[in-house]
């Protein structure tokens, strides 16, 4: 059998962070959107073995890759096993504060919980999202979501329109780990309400909030001249998503959003960007 799977990214429209756990992860409030840009995922089975190549050369292509940890998962809680020939083809910037390793593994899951024997109910199967990351859950949902917890509880969310975006990425990652580890946790509860932007969706910029952003703009200026050249630019809002380093601006319209990525300075040449939307429904993220 061979099939190819997409896989979408995600922004964060704001990211709460509460307080840390026990257990070294941090509570969060956030409302997570998926976005048009796509990995693809080509699937072939086989005997045995699971071998995987990727098209980009900073994707580790060996057990360090969160597929494997997936499909690992998947073939212990089932007891079903089958050979995979994976070819992952990368249009999810790496290291971007995206979620693209997280949208892969679910990918997965989801492809093998179609073709197995006997399927996972669909509470098992987000057991065993949570247990690869906290934004796996997310991803297998794959539609607009309120997080909390870890973000591994999930409040879907319908009414918000296709919000037209511009992301730019600076070229380099940044380390999630370091990023939360580098917070000063003061936040006595959340602030921002899903109620407030269900009731304006057409102004989400009153909403965005992101606990991370001054720790990574502190250490990587980029952050911030991205975001006030978005604003400068015409965004009716701009933010850093996730532990960054990327930044998106909300534009009215697509055509707009495209008018400005043209105007990119040349100096930020070696930037990855992208002009999207965000998505509505999980019919946008599965396989074809």
């Amino acid at each position: 059998m061979k099939v190819s799977v997409t896989a979408c990214a995600k922004i964060n429209l704001w990211l709460e962070v509460l307080r840390k756990r026990p257990d070294g992860y941090h509570d969060l409030s956030t409302l997570m959107l998926p976005v048009g840009i796509q990995d693809r995922l080509d699937i072939e089975t086989c005997s045995e073995g699971l071998e995987l190549r990727c098209d980009h050369p900073e994707v580790p292509t060996d057990a360090r890759n969160l597929l494997y940890r997936a499909a690992e998962a998947f073939f212990e809680r089932s007891g079903w096993r089958i050979g995979l020939r994976l070819y992952l083809v990368k249009g999810i910037a790496v290291g971007a504060g995206l979620g693209g390793g997280s949208a892969d593994a679910a990918a997965l899951l989801r492809f093998l919980n179609t073709v197995a024997p006997e399927p996972l109910p669909s509470s098992t199967l987000h057991e065993l999202a949570r247990g690869l990351g906290g934004d796996v859950p997310f991803f297998l949902l794959g539609r607009p979501a309120l997080a909390t917890g870890i973000g591994d509880q999930l409040q879907p969310i319908v009414g918000l329109p296709q919000y037209p975006l511009l992301l730019m990425k600076p070229p380099y990652a940044v380390s999630t780990a370091w990023a939360y580890g580098s917070l000063k946790l003061t936040r006595g509860g959340s602030r921002i309400k899903i109620q407030t932007l269900l009731a304006c969706p057409l102004n989400p910029a009153s909403c965005l909030e992101n606990d991370l952003e001054d720790v990574v703009a502190k250490a990587y200026s980029d952050v911030v001249a991205i975001k006030e050249w978005l604003l400068h630019n015409g965004a009716v809002g701009a933010l850093m998503t996730g532990s960054g380093p990327t930044v998106f601006g909300i534009f009215e319209t697509v055509d707009q959003a495209r008018a400005v990525a043209t105007r990119i300075p040349a100096a930020w040449s070696r930037y990855w960007w992208a002009v999207t939307t965000t998505l509505n429904g999980p019919q946008s993220c599965r396989a074809r």
